[in-house]
């Protein structure tokens, strides 16, 4: 098993603004907090997200967590924030991150933009571009109307690798497949990328949702992009608004048992291996 996405904050460190709109998650989550949640179900690694704290705090946030893995090797692997819609200009940083090898990629958040043309930019597609020329992937995190600018922000990026986080978040509570489907299977046609098979359940009704609600959406990511590109995360503790560890963990085991035990094994332990190099 290896969990690859949580998150872990500490609000005695840092500042993290929107968890005051979030009162069921306000409040510190550390590695000790992932062990009890997660129940009898053993973790071999995980991979830390970043967690939006204060812009200028990313890099106190990304020394913290560093400072985590170094106490628990379990954290095999680290997404942090970069400013990269600075362009050239975030290049020093992106290589001195890149030095620690814990350190896989970079995350933005693209739907919390409040401009739509934001990942097409300049300065932001130079920063992704500086990405792969680092050794560093992209960690996407979008709504589904935010696809079409991202197929041009990939396709202006051929050397850094993508993977798109909690499946594109399409509207579960809303039953709204498409257009998310077309563009999501349009994503996956358009390059080597992964999905990270995250986060369903805070897409759908918190309080409400089922398995019945979830499978089509799952049943799609599966058809786009194969067990072979699939990558399971918990979105610890975000995803405790929707369910507990123990109850996501389930529904993802459920939404893809039918495909059998090697793929199982693909989604939940060998693609986030391999694509995290852990």
């Amino acid at each position: 098993m290896i969990d690859a996405h949580i998150h872990l904050w500490d609000l005695q460190r840092l500042d993290y603004p929107w968890l005051d709109g979030v009162p069921a998650i306000n409040r510190s989550f550390l590695p000790a907090d992932y062990d009890a949640a997660r129940g009898q179900t053993a973790v071999d690694a995980f991979v830390f997200v970043q967690c939006e704290c204060q812009p200028a705090q990313h890099l106190e946030e990304l020394s913290w967590v560093q400072s985590l893995a170094d106490a628990d090797p379990r954290l095999a692997a680290i997404i942090p924030w970069a400013p990269l819609e600075t362009g050239n200009a975030v290049a020093g940083e992106l290589a001195a991150i890149a030095r620690d090898p814990r350190v896989k990629g970079v995350r933005r958040i693209i739907e919390f933009e409040k401009d739509p043309d934001f990942c097409v930019q300049p300065g932001f597609i130079r920063g992704v571009q500086l990405l792969g020329e680092t050794g560093l992937h992209c960690e996407l995190t979008i709504a589904p109307e935010h696809f079409p600018n991202v197929m041009r922000l990939v396709e202006a990026c051929p050397n850094t690798r993508f993977i798109l986080d909690h499946i594109g978040s399409p509207r579960i509570v809303k039953r709204e497949l498409e257009p998310w489907k077309t563009h999501l299977r349009a994503f996956a046609a358009s390059g080597p990328h992964c999905c990270k098979f995250s986060n369903l359940v805070c897409n759908a009704d918190l309080e409400h949702w089922t398995l019945d609600d979830l499978k089509p959406f799952a049943d799609a990511v599966i058809d786009a992009f194969g067990p072979e590109r699939m990558i399971w995360g918990s979105d610890w503790p975000h995803a405790l608004r929707a369910a507990t560890w123990p109850t996501w963990f389930a529904a993802a085991n459920q939404l893809t048992a039918y495909l059998g035990i090697v793929a199982q094994q693909q989604i939940f332990h060998d693609n986030a291996k391999a694509f995290y190099r852990i």
